[in-house]
């Protein structure tokens, strides 16, 4: 399947975009220059089987919130007409629960629906229609994309947030959403599709991420009971992943050598195990979309390097064992730890799930890509 995907930079599109790439789907990112160039979008739209339209603006006037989000689901139909498909693809829309609710944003949503689904009947096309929640995920922006980006953020600076207004959120995550919006893709079955959520409340909300970021800075995993747990501590990781990448260990020494401990996770099935890597020899280059992963190295000397998909920038983390340090691996984040000691390297790992060769949650990515240097 080859999808387009419009708003592909923005926070719900790179989710969308690395869910895909976890399920060996190709994508077309479709930007903003795309979206204001009438021959280049229909070119984009050319020869895909469907097209999720996440592009839209929710910070504006209120004219703007109603008129640039119906503008924008214009653009895409007449793009469509215009690549002269013998059928039109699938269309799923990223509405709101807000959509219709009289705000100007909601307003704003229901035209560009509106423009779609009448679209779709005049054409013959499957519209799906996919009433997100709010949303929390991984490098969320603080201030803007959540109340949660904006806590997470603020946390993992070690400032206090403070609760501004408390209500009860219905929260799913950007990677859950993803997912449902990849499948309407390939459902091909046209209506309207609520994506259920948790709800809790702004100040509950605050409460768990305290206990976890407190937790955090003492090698505690909080308790990794449920989806939605892990789906928080994964979104928070990326904020704390981004101030400090290494997590200083207390090394403690007697007669007997030196012990550390490297992780406790109550009432989460863990897995830990060791590895020995020959001097000039890697391990990884892949990718997790939930499973917390941790590297200690105990001996030798090694570099970690870590990108984050669809970016260039590699991270190196410098580690040996004569200084054992914590790295995580952030999800998303294809990573890779070579020995570049002259000795055989020891490394303890740990997960927060058993590995299952028939449902695991290791996907291939080259972290170095190819002619990079870094």
């Amino acid at each position: 399947m080859k999808v387009a995907v419009t708003g592909a930079a923005g926070f719900l599109g790179w989710h969308v975009r690395c869910a895909a790439r976890a399920q060996g789907i190709d994508v077309v990112a479709v930007d903003r220059n795309a979206m204001s160039d009438p021959a280049r979008l229909a070119s984009d739209l050319a020869e895909v089987d469907s097209v999720i339209h996440l592009a839209g603006v929710n910070r504006a006037n209120d004219y703007e919130l109603r008129e640039v989000n119906e503008g924008l689901a214009r653009l895409l139909v007449n793009a469509i007409g215009r690549a002269e498909r013998a059928k039109p693809p699938v269309v799923v829309y990223g509405n709101s629960i807000q959509s219709g609710n009289g705000s100007p944003f909601g307003a704003g949503k229901m035209a560009a629906a509106e423009v779609l689904q009448n679209w779709g009947l005049n054409s013959g096309a499957v519209v799906v229609d996919v009433r997100l929640p709010n949303l929390f995920g991984e490098h969320g922006r603080p201030f803007y994309n959540s109340v949660f980006a904006t806590f997470a953020h603020q946390l993992a600076q070690g400032e206090t947030p403070k609760v501004m207004d408390d209500r009860t959120l219905t929260l799913v995550s950007a990677q859950d959403a993803a997912d449902e919006l990849l499948a309407a893709a390939s459902s091909c079955v046209p209506g309207v599709v609520e994506i259920a959520g948790d709800e809790v409340g702004v100040a509950e909300l605050l409460k768990l991420m305290q206990r976890t970021a407190a937790g955090y800075e003492q090698g505690l995993f909080p308790s990794l009971v449920n989806r939605f747990e892990i789906s928080l501590f994964n979104a928070f990781r990326s904020h704390r992943f981004a101030v400090q990448p290494a997590i200083p260990t207390t090394v403690h020494s007697d007669a007997r050598g030196q012990l550390f401990e490297c992780a406790k996770a109550p009432l989460s099935g863990t897995q830990v195990f060791f590895s020995t890597t020959f001097p000039g020899q890697t391990r990884g280059n892949h990718f997790h979309r939930r499973k917390i992963e941790r590297f200690i190295v105990l001996e030798g000397e090694a570099l970690i390097r870590l990108r984050r998909l669809f970016f260039d920038e590699v991270v190196q983390v410098r580690v040996s064992g004569t200084t054992p340090v914590l790295v995580d691996m952030p999800s998303l984040w294809t990573h890779s730890i070579e020995n570049v000691g002259d000795s055989p390297l020891l490394t303890l790992f740990w997960a927060n799930e058993v590995f299952d060769p028939v449902n695991s949650d290791t996907h291939m990515e080259a972290v170095l890509r190819i002619g990079s240097l870094s």
